[in-house]
Parts: structure tokens; C-alpha cells; sequence
């Protein structure tokens, strides 16, 4: 059979997402390759207990078919925490409810890219990303992340010359790097994409593990009408539940419906009805201070691990999120070491899939959510044997 395939698919980049969560799995290997929270803090008791509530009080609707927007007290919900917790005056009509923040990527760039389309990313950006944008071809302008976000020069330049669809950013501990904007280049970046008329899509996967505590105003606070935003419940409560959601203005709305119900008709509602139930029957700020408290200790501890055994190589230190960024010197190869590592029975992912303009040959990313204390240590310990082992370009 000679099977004729979209042409599209040629332009996606080799996905990597597929190889990490098959490392993921391998019990026999300590991953920091991964984005998964850790295990042990989903509160699978409160979860188990939402889900008895919910099959008791309303087992028939939460199987049924549903709407397409959402199961509307969940979106009430994360309306009124954006306002409670943001100072951002959403409401539920502006929230769709979808099966994880990652579906939102592939529904944005369906309405709004077409072949050649420019579309504006962070370098280095979130791989999943990259991959969902790929497929409806369009041309990747990418702008350098510093410590207090894009470079701004760059980022003006990029939306008043190159007119993108759209900038796709994580503002609050950026996939890969864990780096955070600072509340000026915020609202540097509301102003220019408010004078050019370019969608700024938010992704804030990770906005509720910094780990002070601390909200950071989004810059869709600062120009609501240009601000697409995202978020998910898979960080924070279960991945597996598959319950993301879109914050975006009535246009985009209507546009986003359309697509979404020809795609799969509706979310999953019986993981919404049980988030709901849930987030209002159980301590979620709770659950997120535990979780935070965790992370943040396990982040310390593999800063200070990296500096101590691998001392000419530099790494981001964030403060918040479940992410790093490591730079080898010229001449590493983070695809070489990437090998070496699974010799050591440990993981790191490679630079090199989340610069959509190619490079980060040198780098690669530490995931220090999903890991015990025990295996950090071990694990970076046999990062250093590997790191050793591996040979330059």
C-alpha cells in the first residue's frame, strides 16, 4: 500500500516527547528528563473522594455528553480565582475548558496560522510547543530569553516588522530555562503588542508553583485585548486528568469553539466535574504549599549539586516552576551526553528540540519536580559520570 500523507507532517521537527516519557517510565533510570510532578504529592485520597461525590450526586451528567465551553461551575471557578488571586477582571464566558493546556496550543494555531505565517517564540521555548505550531507550517521567529525575560529590543523589532500571528511565551518560570519576566518587561511587552496589534499567548502552566507564593500579574493584565492565556491543573493536581483551559477575548472565543467541537466535540466531563469538586471540598492552597515547599527544596539542592560536581557548567537558578536550564562549554554535546547519561542510568533532555531556529547544541534541561531527595543525589552523581565520559564536537 503506498499511503499518501499530508505534506504538513514533514514539516514537524523529530519529537522528543515520546522518547522522555518512555524514559520517564523505566524504573530502572532516575529521569530529570521529564516534565511530571511528583508522584508521591497528588493527593489521590482527595481525588478518590471527589470522585465517590461526584458518581453519588451526579454519576449520570458527569457521563453524559456535555457542551463544548465547559463544565460551567469549573469555569466559574478559575474566573473568579483569576480575580481573587490576579486582580483580572475574567469571567466564565471567557474560559473553555480543554483536555490539557497542550490542546490549546494545536486549537490557537489552527485559527490563526496559516502556511508561512510568522509566529514569535521564546529561544530557547517549550518543545511541546514547537511541535503543535509546526504542523500548520509556519516560519519561527524566536527571540533570546534573558534573566528578566525576552530581550526587548528584539521583541519590538520582531512584532513591529514582522507582524507575527502571534508571541508565544512563559512568563512565569519559562520552560526550559525556569526564568521569570520581571514585572517591567511585563508591561513592556502588553505596550508593544498593544501598538502593534500582535496576540501575546501566555502560556502559565507554571504560575502557581513559585515558590514564595507570590503572584506574578500576567501581561495579559496589562492588554487584555492582545492577551491569550492558558493554564492547566496537570502540575498541580493530576496530569492524567488531562484539565487545561483557555482565558482569551470574545473574537478568538468564537473562532476557538468552532475548531474545538469539530475536534472532539467536548472536554472529558467527568475529570471536570471531579476537579471541581475537588478544588471546593478539599485545601488546594494547602496542596499548593506542600507542593511548592517541595520543589523548591529539591531545586536547591540540585543547584548546589551541579556546582559542586560539574563547576564549568552554568545553569539558570529559578525560583519557581519545575524546570533549569545547564550550559556546557562550546564544543559539549548535550545529544552525545543525552546517550552517555542512559549508560548512567540517568536522563537530562537535550537542548537542541527547543530552539525552533536551531541550536542549543550545548545545553540541556534538568526537570527537579518528579525526583526524591535520594535520587537527586544519586542521579546527578552519575550525571557526572557521563558528563565525563562524553567528548566535545
Amino acid at each position: 500500500m503506498n499511503y499518501q500523507f499530508a505534506r504538513r507532517l514533514d514539516a514537524a521537527p523529530e519529537s522528543f516527547l515520546d522518547r522522555l516519557f518512555a524514559v520517564s517510565r523505566d524504573p530502572e533510570i532516575i529521569s530529570f528528563a521529564g516534565g511530571l510532578p511528583m508522584t508521591s504529592l497528588i493527593d489521590v485520597a482527595g481525588i478518590r473522594d471527589a470522585a465517590a461525590a461526584v458518581f453519588a450526586d451526579e454519576g449520570e451528567a458527569a457521563l453524559q455528553y456535555t457542551t463544548t465551553d465547559g463544565y460551567l461551575p469549573l469555569r466559574e471557578y478559575i474566573a473568579k480565582r483569576y480575580r481573587s488571586r490576579l486582580g483580572i477582571p475574567a469571567t466564565a464566558d471567557e474560559i473553555r475548558i480543554t483536555n490539557g493546556s497542550q490542546q490549546c496550543l494545536d486549537l490557537t494555531a489552527k485559527i490563526l496560522v496559516d502556511p508561512c505565517t510568522v509566529v514569535g517564540m521564546e529561544r530557547p521555548g517549550y518543545l511541546g510547543a514547537i511541535e503543535a505550531f509546526s504542523y500548520y507550517q509556519p516560519r519561527f521567529k524566536t527571540v533570546e530569553i534573558t534573566e528578566d525575560g525576552p530581550d526587548m529590543a528584539a521583541f519590538s523589532s520582531l512584532c513591529r516588522e514582522e507582524r507575527p500571528a502571534f508571541f508565544y511565551g512563559i512568563p512565569n518560570f519559562q520552560n526550559p530555562s525556569g526564568t521569570a519576566y520581571t514585572d517591567a518587561t511585563r508591561r513592556e511587552c502588553a505596550e508593544c503588542c498593544r501598538e502593534t496589534d500582535t496576540i501575546f499567548y501566555e502560556d502559565d502552566a507554571f504560575g502557581e508553583l513559585a515558590f514564595d507564593g507570590r503572584p506574578r500579574i500576567p501581561v495579559k493584565a496589562y492588554a487584555p485585548e492582545c492577551g491569550v492565556m492558558s493554564g492547566s491543573f496537570s502540575k498541580t493536581v493530576s496530569p492524567g486528568m488531562r484539565i487545561g483551559w483557555i482565558y482569551a477575548p470574545a473574537p478568538v472565543i468564537e473562532k476557538f469553539d468552532a475548531v474545538r467541537q469539530a475536534a472532539d466535540l467536548h472536554p472529558n466531563a467527568l475529570s471536570q466535574a471531579v476537579i471541581y469538586r475537588y478544588l471546593t471540598t478539599h485545601d488546594y492552597e494547602g496542596h499548593l504549599e506542600r507542593v511548592r515547599r517541595v520543589y523548591k527544596k529539591n531545586c536547591r539542592q540540585m543547584c548546589d549539586l551541579l556546582d559542586d560536581l560539574l563547576p564549568d557548567v552554568t545553569h539558570t537558578t529559578p525560583e519557581g516552576g519545575m524546570f533549569m536550564l545547564a550550559t556546557m562549554p562550546e564544543g559539549k554535546d548535550s545529544m552525545a551526553l543525552f546517550q552517555a547519561c542512559l549508560k548512567e542510568q540517568v536522563a537530562v533532555l537535550p537542548g537542541v528540540p527547543f530552539y525552533a531556529e536551531g541550536g542549543g547544541r550545548n545545553t540541556f534541561r534538568l526537570n527537579f519536580s518528579a525526583a526524591t531527595e535520594e535520587e537527586i543525589e544519586k542521579g546527578m552523581r552519575q550525571l557526572k559520570q557521563a558528563y565525563q565520559r562524553c567528548g566535545t564536537r
